[in-house]
Order: structure tokens, then sequence, then C-alpha cells
């Protein structure tokens, strides 16, 4: 396959211009890029998708605001990034639930160690706007082939923004037996060089936010490749980005020099709840980064049902909340205000709810003691 290191190689020798540093991060994906395969690239998978937007731009520090979910992923390790046609697992045997664990399921059970861990974080990732009866489309950059393909969609219900994928969040929606090597449609663009196979899918039933899964089993070999892909049925995408966009810098942010934590609440911030009321809220730090954090807050009802809610609290000095979802926010100096939005305001007692935010902090992010009241 000479023809494939030449053409992957060459947006990464552009990408490589940029700076000296970033070369050094990028010297682990170069070596292994001449073994790539392929991806899901409509609706994309999480790390194809980064990819697409935002190689040609990754220092860009806007992507910390307008495309949250990329920019924790590209600060975690950007080789997830480079590589997203490697994101497979040798000698599975058909076995997919027993080499990969409930929530790691979108980074192949943390094949690779943990270059794409970042992939099973939750939160607002970029969604392709489909309707129940769609095409995913899958790119067979090596002209393997495929011995089968199964789509799965999440089940109604499941939240993406806040939840890890488990497999019982699954709905097998799609089996089919395969495809010959070199079988699909050829491309001209250049990142890919190689076949795209189409795999019609219909999800009745389904409305809002989901993950599209796709397994594939390549023909050459005993290798199995994954992808998380987010949709969201009947929707418009992704929560749209702050309509005022942060200033382009005039030099190069920083590139990181270590990893970020993708682990649910870090060690240096632990959860903050509400003292007990008509409802209670907890907040939970579920990824950081240099100067920006990702947060989840839980609202519990008491003892008694909700027709809505509203949690308060105070960002010390140096953070701000710049996007949230799930919940509409007022800021008034370093208060904040969240009230529920029109669909998760409705609580029975003892029941939960969620909204997401991401935010800007000079420090660990932290809150004062959160207050829950109904209303």
């Amino acid at each position: 396959m000479p023809s494939l290191s030449v053409t992957v190689w060459a947006p990464v020798r552009r990408a490589l211009t940029v700076t000296a540093a970033a070369a050094l991060l990028l010297g682990g994906a170069l070596a292994e890029v001449a073994t790539a395969h392929g991806s899901s690239i409509d609706p994309p998978s999480r790390n194809y998708g980064c990819y697409e937007r935002w190689a040609n731009d990754f220092q860009n520090p806007r992507m910390a605001t307008d495309d949250p979910m990329c920019w924790q992923a590209w600060q975690a390790d950007s080789t997830a990034m480079w590589n997203w046609n490697s994101l497979y697992i040798d000698g599975v045997d058909g076995q997919h639930q027993a080499h990969i664990p409930d929530g790691q399921l979108c980074s192949a059970g943390n094949t690779g160690g943990t270059r794409y861990a970042s992939l099973d974080v939750p939160g607002n990732w970029r969604a392709a706007s489909v309707g129940t009866n769609f095409t995913v489309t899958y790119h067979d950059q090596a002209l393997h082939g495929a011995d089968y393909h199964l789509v799965y969609v999440t089940r109604q219900g499941f939240d993406p923004l806040t939840q890890r994928l488990r497999w019982s969040d699954l709905e097998l929606v799609r089996t089919t037996s395969g495809a010959a090597p070199g079988a699909g449609t050829r491309t001209s663009n250049p990142n890919l060089n190689g076949v795209s196979v189409d795999i019609p899918v219909s999800a009745p039933g389904r409305t809002g936010r989901h993950i599209v899964y796709l397994i594939w089993k390549a023909s050459h070999a005993d290798q199995t490749y994954y992808f998380c892909s987010d949709v969201n049925f009947g929707g418009t995408g992704a929560t749209p980005a702050p309509t005022t966009p942060a200033p382009a810098p005039t030099t190069p942010a920083p590139v990181p020099t270590t990893a970020v934590p993708t682990t649910a609440v870090p060690t240096t911030a632990a959860p903050t709840t509400s003292a007990p009321g008509d409802c209670t809220a907890t907040l939970a730090v579920v990824a950081s980064w240099q100067g920006g954090f990702q947060a989840e807050v839980r609202v519990t009802a008491g003892a008694s049902e909700l027709t809505g809610w509203t949690v308060g609290w105070t960002n010390p000095t140096g953070q701000q909340v710049t996007q949230a979802w799930n919940a509409a926010l007022t800021s008034s100096g370093s208060s904040v205000t969240a009230r529920n939005a029109a669909y998760n305001g409705a609580l029975a007692a003892g029941a939960s709810t969620s909204f997401g935010l991401i935010g800007s902090a000079t420090a660990t992010p932290s809150a004062s003691a959160l207050t829950c009241r109904a209303g």
C-alpha cells in the first residue's frame, strides 16, 4: 500500500509546519499513520469529525468555545485525531462485549492505551442532524472490505450529554453481510483516498440526541473497528456556539505538554452539593484543560415532585461560564443562576435530571455551595 502513506501523510506534514512544539507531540502519530484503515465519515465519528474541522487550525483557542468536546480531545491526546483511521482491536473473534467494557465503547476499550480515552467523555459533541431513516457512510481507506457491519443506535432516553455509553444503551438496527475488498465509491478527498460504503439504517421512535455505534469487521484479518457518531434526530446539530466568538489569536496558543484528565471527576475537584431543600444539586467537573473545564450539574427533586427548578452558585475569582446546555443560565458578576429548560423542569419525587456547562478558569475549577429551589 505505498500510495496510502503518501496521501495520508500530506496533511500531517502541513500541520507539522505550525510549530516545532506541535511536531514533537505528533511524532507518535506519524509512526502509525501508514497503517491507517478507515472510519465512519457520515455521520462522522467523534475523532474524524474533530480532524476534519480542526486539523489545519488545531491550536486555535476558539475551539474551546466553538467545539468544546473536540477541544478537550485535542488537549488530552492529539494523536487520537491524527490517527482517526486506526481505532480498532485485533483478535476480537466477534466477542465485542468481552473486549470492550461499559463506558469505553467509543475508545474501543481504550485501545492503544489512553490515546482515545477522550472520545468516551460525555458532553456536547457536534451532532449531525438526521431523520429516523438515514444512511451511515464509512470510509475504507485501505480497501480491506468487510466481513460484516453492525449498526447500533442508542435507545430513547439515553443522554449522550451526560452519560458514558454502555452496551445496554444500544439497540442493533442493522446487520450486513459485508462488502468485497475495494467495493464502494471512490473519493477525491485527499484525506481519504479510498472507497466510501453506504449502509441504509432505520431507527424509528428516536428524537433528540443519540449515538450511532458502528462495528466494522475488516476482511483482511481479525481486525475490528469501532466508531461513535453523534446525531440529532429531527434537530439541527449541536448546541450553537456563542454568537460573539472569541477574537482570533495573533500568535499560536502553546501546545500543552501534559495530558488533560478525562475521568469523571479529577481528584483535585470534588463534587459540590447543595444543602437539602426543595431539591438538591451536585456539580462535578468531568473534564479540564489549560484555562478551561467542562462540568455537569445534577438536580434531584426532594420529597415532593417539581414543576420547575432553579440552581445558583458563586464562581471564584478568575472563573466564568461560557456555554451551557439543558438549562438557561444568567450571570451577575460572580453569581450564576440556572433555570430548567422547557423539557426537564418536571421531576417526580426523588427523580433527577442534569445540565452541562463549559467555563474558563485560571485555577482549579470549583463553585461555592450550590442552592436549589423549586420554581
